[in-house]
């Protein structure tokens, strides 16, 4: 295991120094250097001398590329615990009508109110938790207490809300309006900042220290409610405490770059694989994995082509073929059971 973590972080330290290197404006390793010891006050003579590369690399590069790790083990650490939560591999953030609520808020922003970045975050993050909480209140009228009845309350929520974008999206000025809310909705860390990462760090890292801390009540949860209960554990008060810490990682991430697609259904199955279902390592995994490939998913995003790609269209490129495999593993699984 120590092995497999020694791996890891050496596979993670060369993605971040291939990140910081990458993108419309390469810079030399080398240069990477000297710019990360002149931000750190180590060597002044670089900061006259690459006034210019200090400015992009520190202002642009540099934020872009933390705000998308921030995002990808927020949005991964909350899948994780979603799939834990109602018990089904194919459950990822957006079941509860996150992403949908944060869309509709950002569009709706970008259509009647000022389209100023902050707003549009702003809205993006109370629709997103809007959207959750309609969600509850829909599962609460229900006399069935299980977790399907929640993952079809975020099904019914997420089609209203989606039903809301496209409305919007229809009264749309074609010009310029529409334009903007289609990229936002398949996401972007163009806009990244140091503003950006100042909103959500105080979401992010104390919601992913949470989560890992409680991670061991996951594990008895996940045996069924009735273990749980038998353990003195109230499982709707502690279901509702992963629910809302997860929601409000996922609508930060969200609020920050626009929808990112997928990362928090397959990032999870990845670190089961490498770390098997107990939460306190899965979890963490999960959040370490997340950060590492929506950091690369990015750069790829923003250096394959002369115009950047949207994050989502990257991500979707390796999310559907590994939904695919899921499916048949699925399918190969249950007949193996049932023969």
């Amino acid at each position: 295991m120590k092995c497999r973590w020694v791996i890891l972080g050496a596979a993670f330290v060369f993605g971040l120094f291939a990140c910081l290197c990458i993108g419309r404006y390469p810079i030399h390793p080398a240069q990477v250097i000297r710019l990360l010891l002149a931000g750190l006050g180590m060597d002044s003579a670089a900061s006259g001398s690459l006034a210019d590369p200090m400015m992009i690399f520190w202002n642009i590069r540099v934020p872009r590329v933390l705000l998308a790790m921030l995002a990808g083990a927020g949005i991964s650490a909350a899948g994780a615990v979603f799939q834990a939560l109602f018990r089904n591999p194919l459950a990822a953030p957006d079941i509860l009508g996150v992403t949908a609520g944060a869309g509709f808020g950002a569009a709706l922003a970008i259509m009647f109110l000022v389209p100023a970045a902050l707003v549009i975050q702003a809205s993006a993050f109370v629709f997103g938790i809007t959207a959750v909480t309609l969600a509850y209140i829909l599962a609460s009228l229900s006399r069935d207490r299980s977790p399907s009845v929640l993952v079809i309350s975020g099904i019914v929520i997420s089609a209203m809300f989606q039903a809301g974008l496209s409305f919007i999206m229809y009264l749309a000025n074609p010009y310029d309006q529409l334009a903007q809310i289609i990229f936002w909705t398949m996401g972007s860390f163009h806009t990244a900042s140091w503003a950006k990462i100042q909103a959500t760090l105080p979401v992010l890292v104390p919601g992913i220290t949470l989560l890992i801390l409680f991670s061991w009540r996951l594990n008895i949860m996940t045996q069924g409610e009735e273990d749980a209960l038998s353990l003195g554990i109230p499982v709707m008060r502690w279901r509702i405490f992963y629910v809302l810490v997860s929601t409000l990682m996922v609508a930060a991430a969200v609020a920050a770059a626009g929808t990112v697609a997928w990362i928090g259904l397959i990032v999870p199955h990845i670190a089961r694989y490498l770390v098997g279902p107990e939460h306190t390592r899965l979890i963490p995994m999960s959040a370490f994995l997340g950060g590492l490939f929506l950091m690369v998913m990015d750069s790829v995003a923003r250096s394959v082509m002369l115009s950047e790609i949207p994050i989502s269209i990257v991500t979707s490129i390796f999310g559907a073929p590994f939904l695919g495999y899921l499916v048949i593993h699925a399918g190969k699984a249950r007949m193996s059971h049932d023969t």
